[in-house]
């Protein structure tokens, strides 16, 4: 066997592991061998801080749901953290003053950074710190099931579910987010979480992390909470709910924002260094995070080395180009076509994500990714 053809079955099989075999393995390893979590009805006290650069449009309906939460009112603070909003939200967060809703306003610097700010207002204060995000809803018991798992000390990081409204355009977010919903349930089950979401999750007070505001915390806090010898886990059924984008254009924007941030932590972070990570998390994290990630990197290797394999040695590298030829094909007629029939629009979504794992990674290395951005259009 060539070289060539030995790096073409490898990254097949890469490709296989991270969107197929893994998957498998994290169901089946949650039904034959899970983790338990001590869950109960605690009430820790706790602060609620919600993100907000120029949400005018949704602010105050935001603050409703978190005045409407079933938790005892002398235990919860609801802090809005301002990423310098210049469209009146600080103004409308301000007439929710006599009701017990807070405002802390910090320079314009991205969602992290207004996020440690209001960290640091509160001081000591709290238990436990939730977050959400100015646009998505809570379920009114949301709080109260994701403070449960803090019964259990080895717990420090604890994330919800977030359930996305069926979009108004040609986006296929939803079918790829029940996928990643339910492959996060078997890998808490397996370990902890590799991912959490920005919409609805918590850390204890003492455990909560000051990282570089590029990062994020939806993928650094769990790995950062595992490192440090605790568990992060997942709550189903303490639920949010938000509108993702309109469309398929809208989302790609989005992913390349993402994966900028999710390359930023795999050359900064240390975010796969085995020290203090356990066997079983270090492959978790692997699996499904470097492997997702460098998934655009690994298809430009097997396109490139089935092509030559395919006219030097014929076989099966006829099939595997043919096969990814057709994939291509399907999102080419579905962009062309806005074809609901979801086999073309998965396609068509699978390919948009791939590339912009490449394009962020690109950005990454030589563009530089800013912790700031502006809302995507559509999701309020």
């Amino acid at each position: 066997m060539s070289l060539l053809a030995v790096i073409g079955w490898v990254a097949l099989a890469l490709i296989l592991w991270t969107h197929v075999g893994y998957p498998i393995l994290a169901f089946v390893w949650s039904k034959l061998l899970p983790r338990r979590i001590e869950q109960a009805d605690v009430e820790p006290f706790v602060a609620l801080i919600i993100a907000a650069h120029n949400e005018a449009d949704v602010i105050e309906a935001k603050i409703e749901n978190a005045l409407a939460l079933d938790y005892p009112s002398e235990r919860l603070r609801i802090i809005v953290t301002s990423d310098a909003s210049n469209d009146g939200t600080d103004e409308l967060v301000e007439r929710y003053a006599s009701q017990g809703v807070e405002l802390v306003r910090a320079e314009r610097g991205g969602k992290v950074n207004a996020q440690d700010t209001a960290v640091r207002a509160i001081g000591d204060w709290p238990d436990v710190i939730a977050f959400s995000d100015a646009n998505c809803a809570w379920e009114p018991d949301a709080l109260r099931r994701l403070v449960r798992p803090f019964a259990d000390d080895r717990v420090a990081y604890v994330c919800g579910r977030l359930s996305l409204r069926k979009a108004d355009g040609t986006n296929r977010e939803g079918a790829y987010w029940r996928f990643e919903v339910a492959l996060r349930g078997w890998e808490s089950k397996m370990h902890s979480v590799t991912g959490g979401n920005g919409s609805i999750y918590a850390v204890r007070r003492d455990t909560y992390a000051f990282v570089d505001p590029r990062f994020g915390h939806d993928l650094s806090f769990p790995y950062l909470m595992v490192k440090h010898g605790w568990i992060a886990t997942y709550v189903p059924d303490a639920v949010a709910s938000e509108k993702p984008t309109t469309n398929l254009g809208d989302e790609f924007r989005r992913k390349v924002r993402m994966f900028g941030h999710c390359w930023l932590l795999v050359f900064y972070g240390r975010m796969f260094s085995l020290l203090r990570m356990g066997p079983v998390y270090w492959l978790e994290m692997i699996s499904h995070r470097l492997l997702r990630y460098a998934s655009g990197l690994l298809h430009v290797v097997l396109l490139l080395a089935s092509i030559v394999l395919a006219f030097s040695t014929g076989g099966i590298w006829w099939l595997i180009l043919l096969a990814q030829i057709l994939v291509i094909a399907m999102a080419l007629v579905s962009a062309k076509t806005a074809a609901r029939f979801t086999p073309f629009a998965l396609a068509q979504y699978y390919v948009l994500v791939t590339l912009a794992t490449l394009i962020a990674f690109y950005e990454a290395l030589f563009k530089g990714i800013e912790p700031v951005w502006e809302r995507p259009e559509g999701t309020r």
